[in-house]
C-alpha cells in the first residue's frame, strides 16, 4: 500500500488549513478510505501527549485531525514540533520526544534541511505504507520568501513527494483574490505546477457576488476554485481555524468533539467539490 497524497496550504496563517484538514479527514474516512493527517513541522504551544506511547508529544490540532480520521494520534503525524519559548528560541520535539532547545537561526540554517527533513520524509513514508490517503497540512504561507529555501513544511515537501496542492484563502480579512494571484506569482515554476486549485474560506453573503472575481482569478492563475466555504461557528481550537473566533478551551470529550467535527465536515462537504478533488487532484477513484 502506498497512500495517495493531498496537501492543503494557505495564502496566510489563519486561512483555515488546520480545520479544513479536520473536515477532509472525516469526510474521506466516512467514505471508507483509511485516512491520516500529517504536518511535517508545526510551531505550537498547544500540545497533545500520547500517554499510551511513552508520553510522546504532537501538536494538539494533529491529534484532533487524527480523531477526525477515527484513528489514534500518532507521533508520525507531526514529526517536528517546535514549542516556542520566546526570544526566537524553541524546544524542538522530534518524533514526539524532546531533542533540544534551539534558536530560529540555528534551526533554519543548520537543522531544518540537514536533520529535520529526513525525519519528516521517513515518518511520511511509514504512514503511506499503512493508509489509502494522507492529508498533509502546510504551515503559514508557501511564499514566505525569506525562509522558502528552508521551508520543509510547504513546497519543499510537496515537491519531494510529488503531492498535489490545494491552497485555501481567507476572504474575511480582505485581499482574498490578491493573495490567491500573488501566491501563484511568487511561487517558482516547479512549485506552481504542483498547485491544482484554490478554496475560498470564511465567506459571508451571496455567493453570486463573487462570480466575476472568481472568473478573473481562475483566468489569471489558470487554476480552478473548488469551492467557497462560509464563515461558521463551531467549538474547535483556534489554531489556523476556519472560524477565527472559536474557543481555545477545548474539552476532549469524544462525543462532543465528534459532534463538532461532524458539523464542520457537513459544512465543507456541501461547499466544495470533493469528488473532483479526489479524481482530478488526487487521482483516486471512488471506492
Amino acid at each position: 500500500m502506498n497512500a495517495k497524497l493531498l496537501m492543503i496550504q494557505g495564502t496566510s496563517s489563519g486561512s483555515g488549513k488546520s480545520t479544513l484538514v479536520v473536515a477532509l479527514c472525516r469526510i474521506l474516512t466516512d467514505q471508507g478510505y483509511r485516512v491520516v493527517p500529517f504536518k511535517a513541522q508545526n510551531m505550537s504551544s498547544n500540545v497533545y501527549v500520547i500517554k499510551e506511547r511513552s508520553h510522546k508529544m504532537i501538536a494538539r490540532i494533529q491529534a484532533i485531525q487524527a480523531i477526525a480520521s477515527r484513528r489514534e494520534p500518532d507521533a508520525r503525524m507531526n514529526p517536528i514540533l517546535l514549542k516556542p519559548l520566546g526570544d526566537y528560541q524553541s524546544n524542538v520535539i522530534l518524533n514526539g520526544k524532546y531533542h533540544s532547545q534551539m534558536h530560529a537561526k540555528e534551526y533554519y540554517e543548520r537543522f531544518a534541511l540537514q536533520k529535520a527533513f529526513p525525519i519528516v520524509l521517513n515518518a511520511l513514508d511509514s504512514l503511506r505504507k499503512e493508509n489509502d490517503i494522507i492529508i498533509i497540512e502546510g504551515a503559514g504561507s508557501p511564499v514566505e520568501i525569506n525562509i522558502s529555501k528552508y521551508d520543509i513544511a510547504n513546497m519543499l515537501l510537496a515537491e519531494k513527494v510529488s503531492a498535489p496542492v490545494v491552497i485555501v484563502a481567507d476572504i474575511e480579512r480582505g485581499g482574498c483574490f490578491a493573495s490567491i494571484v500573488g501566491t501563484m506569482k511568487l511561487l517558482k515554476l516547479s512549485h506552481r505546477n504542483l498547485v491544482k486549485g484554490f478554496i475560498i474560506n470564511k465567506f459571508r453573503g451571496n455567493y453570486s457576488i463573487l462570480d466575476s472575481a472568481i472568473k478573473s482569478a481562475e483566468k489569471m492563475t489558470s487554476r480552478k476554485i473548488f469551492g467557497i466555504i462560509p464563515k461558521a461557528d463551531f467549538n474547535l481550537p483556534d489554531e489556523d481555524s476556519l472560524n477565527g473566533n472559536s474557543s481555545n478551551k477545548l474539552v476532549f470529550s469524544k462525543e462532543s468533539l465528534d459532534q463538532q467535527i461532524d458539523l464542520l465536515a457537513d459544512i465543507v462537504q456541501q461547499c466544495i467539490d470533493i469528488q473532483e478533488i479526489l479524481s482530478q487532484v488526487v487521482a483516486l477513484t471512488r471506492k
